[in-house]
Formats: C-alpha cells, sequence, structure tokens
C-alpha cells in the first residue's frame, strides 16, 4: 500500500503544492517513504551514507546494526567516498512551455524534478549548482553544499521562463569548458532541435570527465498523439502552423517518437551517458531513483 506521502510523487497531486521549496521536500519525502516499502529498500541505506560490501573490503567494516535490519553487508563510507558535485541544466526553450491536457508543463515538470534532486542532495551534503540557457546561458549557479544554496537553488529555479529559441548543444559545450571539477552533469530538456549538435555537447561532457543524466521531458500528448480529426499545431519557437490529418498520421508520429527517443538511447549508451526518457504523466520517482543509482555507481 502506498504511504500518504507517496501521492506527491504524482504531478497531478504536487501540482496543487503552490511553493517550490515544499513541492521539492514533498517529491523526495514521498519518494524515500517508497524506497522503504520496495525491492529498492537498500537504496535508502545509500542515502544514509553506506555502500554494499564488495570482495576486498576490510570484514571489520561492516556495519553490523544496518545488517540486522536488512540482512545484508554494507560498510559505511569514509568521508572522501560519499560526496559527488553535481549541477542541474535546464533548457528555457519556449517549447519546454508547452501543454496539452496535463496540469504541468514540460518546464514545470522539470522544475519539480530539478528542485527535487537539489534537495536530495543538500539533504546528502552533496555540492549542487545549476546553468539554465536558451540560446545563451542566461543563470549560473556554482556548486556548493551548504544549506543556504537550497534556498539560492529554488529562487533561480523559480525565476527561470521558457522563452524563445534554444541552442542545446553549443550551451553544453560552453558548460563542459566552465565546469573543471568533475561533476554529474543532470539535463532537463525536451531536446526538439537538432540531434547532432546535442550528441557532440553530450560527448563533450563526457570527455571532460563528467557524468552525465539526460532527462528527455516530453508533454504526454507528444508521446501518446491523443488527437483526432484535422487539427492545427503550431509550433511554439518559429510560430509555424501545420494542419494535419491526426488519424492517419498516428502510425507514422509514434514511429517517429520511439526512432527519436532510441537514437539518444544508443547514443548515451555509446558514450556512457544515462537517458531517461519521461513524460509529463509520469511520477517523479524514476528519475530520483535513477540519480541515486548513479551516484551509488560512481563508488
Amino acid at each position: 500500500m502506498p504511504t500518504p506521502v507517496e501521492k506527491y510523487l504524482r504531478p497531478e497531486v504536487i501540482q496543487t503544492v503552490a511553493r517550490l521549496d515544499l513541492r521539492a521536500r514533498f517529491i523526495v519525502e514521498g519518494f524515500l517513504a517508497g524506497l522503504h516499502a520496495s525491492p529498492f529498500h537498500g537504496f535508502s541505506v545509500e542515502f544514509s551514507e553506506h555502500r554494499r560490501y564488495s570482495q576486498g573490503d576490510d570484514p571489520k567494516d561492516i556495519d553490523w546494526l544496518v545488517y540486522a535490519k536488512t540482512d545484508r553487508y554494507y560498510i559505511k563510507k569514509y568521508e572522501a567516498e560519499t560526496n559527488i558535485t553535481g549541477y542541474l541544466l535546464l533548457d528555457l526553450s519556449e517549447s519546454m512551455g508547452y501543454t496539452y491536457r496535463q496540469q504541468l508543463t514540460k518546464f514545470e515538470y522539470a522544475i519539480c524534478l530539478a528542485a527535487a534532486l537539489a534537495y536530495l542532495m543538500i539533504t546528502q551534503q552533496d555540492p549542487v549548482g545549476a546553468v539554465t540557457f536558451d540560446e545563451v546561458i542566461r543563470d549560473t549557479l556554482a556548486a556548493k553544499s551548504k544549506r543556504t544554496q537550497l534556498g539560492n537553488l529554488l529562487a533561480l529555479l523559480s525565476r527561470a521562463k521558457p522563452s524563445g529559441a534554444t541552442d542545446v548543444g553549443a550551451n553544453l559545450q560552453r558548460i563542459a569548458a566552465m565546469v573543471r571539477q568533475r561533476s554529474m552533469m543532470m539535463l532537463f530538456s525536451d531536446l526538439l532541435t537538432d540531434v547532432e549538435p546535442v550528441l557532440d555537447g553530450l560527448r563533450r561532457l563526457r570527455h571532460a570527465g563528467h557524468d552525465v543524466i539526460l532527462f528527455h521531458v516530453l508533454d504526454e500528448a507528444e508521446v501518446g498523439f491523443p488527437f483526432k480529426g484535422m487539427v492545427d499545431l503550431k509550433d511554439p519557437e518559429t510560430g509555424h502552423n501545420l494542419v494535419l490529418d491526426a488519424d492517419g498520421l498516428r502510425s507514422d508520429y509514434h514511429e517517429a517518437v520511439e526512432e527519436f527517443r532510441a537514437r539518444y538511447r544508443r547514443e548515451c549508451l555509446s558514450i556512457g551517458a544515462d537517458y531517461v526518457p519521461l513524460d509529463t504523466s509520469m511520477r517523479f520517482d524514476r528519475a530520483l531513483l535513477e540519480y541515486l543509482s548513479r551516484r551509488e555507481a560512481r563508488f
């Protein structure tokens, strides 16, 4: 049975909460409550600064209290092992402001995820920063782990608005040159732009030594294509209109979306980046679990 706080993992519930700080806190609390009641319970142990015992570890370092609770061997991490620097990279393109019938736009969904990840990382004393961009970089916040950093991050996220065109690839190149310390780069974008420059930017981040998680956020309607009959669709960034027969296009559209996602999945796999396809009807816990999985893999 879901716990009461797990309801906040659903976008239709979290949209009823006005304040971003509360959204972030409720999402993380719902996520952690779910971990305790799930097959991923072990992650709640890692969240408490333990890692699984592995061959070569000194048995005297096993935490027997944790073993008594989980029937698994964990050891306490040394402080040098536990911190990871993260950056939240947010695409401010006009297309991110789209929603068809969901309560949250793609951008609002991404902001909720980013805020929750910031809350999670600051709680872990992990340094976290942020970069927002459209055609150029708009705002940057250097990574820090102080408690006051959460307020700074939430303020930056709260004032960010989707507007105009974007250049994801060029900005990833700039970020790779700008951030010298090896970090976990978490990109939030619908990727509705030329593919090759984005892939080049992702490769540049990996070449610079950064871990990469690509959160590919699409609207539920962009994935499911619920339209019927003749529809008039408008490109939010160019203003161009396209009238088409939705019923006749549906099969080809679904195939194109699947290939679009599959290409990013293949390319990310080839360079050692994580690809997380999301849509605005999905619970928030998938993205948070992906982050914790990637974080554990670092150690």
